[in-house]
């Protein structure tokens, strides 16, 4: 028997205290070393970091999110993670796509992200929303197996 996936109908709001176990969660399928909890509420707390969810409009649950933090002009996309189980569909770019809107709507002027330079698809992502790369730490992120991958620092100015 088969059983097919409805793709979700993706929203972006705001990101609540309520969602962090949610947020551990993805941030644990989608990175070597996923944040806990006490990370999630510290950053949440913070006055310079803002934050979205994309949910699934038809079940409301968190199926990604953004952390950046802000100082004056430029900003840091902390993190930014999807659910393995919605992934393809879109939700990533509409995520990126809102939050880097929120960002220039408050002022940021050029933002920073750091990306495993293996991570094709984030690449990709980083790419479309025109980041390019402007630096690199070697041998930066940890893997299970082989040598540790190059953390590319990429950057996007407004336009």
């Amino acid at each position: 028997m088969f059983f097919f996936r409805r793709k979700p109908r993706v929203e972006i709001g705001p990101l609540f205290p309520e969602a962090i176990a949610s947020c551990v969660e993805i941030h644990a399928e989608s990175f070597h070393r996923g944040w806990d909890e006490g990370e999630f509420r510290s950053l949440l707390r913070d006055p310079s970091v803002l934050s979205a969810a994309a949910t699934d409009a038809r079940t409301g649950m968190v199926i990604g999110f953004v952390l950046s933090r802000r100082a004056l002009d430029e900003a840091e996309i902390l993190t930014i993670a999807i659910a393995r189980r919605a992934r393809g569909a879109g939700a990533g770019q509409k995520l990126l796509d809102d939050h880097i809107g929120r960002l220039t709507h408050a002022g940021v002027r050029s933002l920073f992200l750091e990306v495993d330079g293996n991570n094709k698809a984030a690449l990709a992502l980083y790419a479309r929303a025109g980041f390019t790369k402007v630096g690199e730490r070697r041998g930066y992120y940890q893997t299970d197996a082989g040598p540790a991958a190059s953390a590319l620092i990429l950057r996007r100015d407004a336009k």
